[in-house]
């Protein structure tokens, strides 16, 4: 019996990254997983190796900024298996450049992917998961969340977004089982945060090698943050809640 075991879980941005980690681990662990990312990504590949290891996956092609293509996918999902009681609002995207030439198509786009997507997926969750009687949502965030970074005021602002969205949905429906939690990882040593130094340096943010170091020791692995949202997914955490989780080895703490 895995942690997750009886538990169906929805994670939006599942088929990369730190998203892909947590799907592949959640449904290790024995829940059943559906995936929601865009058409374009490795969602499809991602639920058959799932499946052909032992594991219970679905893929839906979702862009969880459009309410009419989440409530079809939320739908897809329960009538599959039933109530969803893990949601992992993981999707979200970067934008890096100085703020004065940042455009309002620049600011749509980016708090319609990283908060209008958690708003329209857990309004659609939510019902069900009540139903069920209650369950675990998951809101990732980020360091940059509370700490501020030249040429990122957009990514920032929408992160420090997700960190009140998650806190306040803990508070609203806390005597109805519903935990909601924020995960918050430092730098990732993803292909979405190897770009996004990349981005920073080719804007004049100074971020080298030994800087990375003294700040975090190194960059973060994905199945790092997976872990500890698998921690926020499990009954381990049943009184954990409104929290946000900095998985930085100390960044945030020096």
């Amino acid at each position: 019996m895995g942690r997750l075991a009886g538990k169906v879980a929805l994670i939006t941005g599942g088929a990369g990254g730190c998203g892909l980690a947590a799907s592949q681990l959640f449904a290790a662990e024995g829940a059943k997983v559906a995936i929601l990312d865009l058409p374009s990504s490795d969602g499809v590949n991602v639920a058959e190796r799932i499946e052909a290891a032992g594991g219970s996956a679905c893929f839906i092609a979702t862009d969880v900024s459009d309410g009419a293509q989440v409530q079809a996918a939320v739908a897809q999902v329960e009538g599959l298996w039933g109530a969803i009681t893990v949601l992992m609002n993981h999707a979200g995207t970067i934008h890096v450049g100085p703020f004065l030439e940042t455009t309002e198509h620049d600011w749509d786009r980016l708090m319609a992917i990283n908060v209008k997507s958690m708003y329209l997926v857990t309004r659609a969750v939510l019902p069900g998961m009540l139903a069920a009687g209650g369950g675990s949502v998951i809101c990732t965030s980020s360091i940059s969340g509370v700490v501020g970074t030249p040429m990122e005021v957009l990514y920032c602002t929408s992160k420090g977004a997700c960190h009140m969205f998650a806190r306040a949905i803990a508070v609203e429906f806390r005597e109805r089982n519903i935990r909601s939690n924020a995960i918050c990882p430092g730098f990732i040593g993803t292909a979405h945060g190897r770009r996004e130094l990349d981005l920073l340096r080719e804007h004049g943010t100074h971020i080298s090698d030994d800087m990375l170091h003294s700040m975090q020791g190194r960059l973060c692995d994905p199945d790092e943050v997976a872990k500890a949202a698998l921690f926020l997914a499990s009954d381990e955490s049943s009184f954990v809640n409104g929290t946000h989780l900095f998985v930085d080895n100390g960044y945030t703490a020096a």
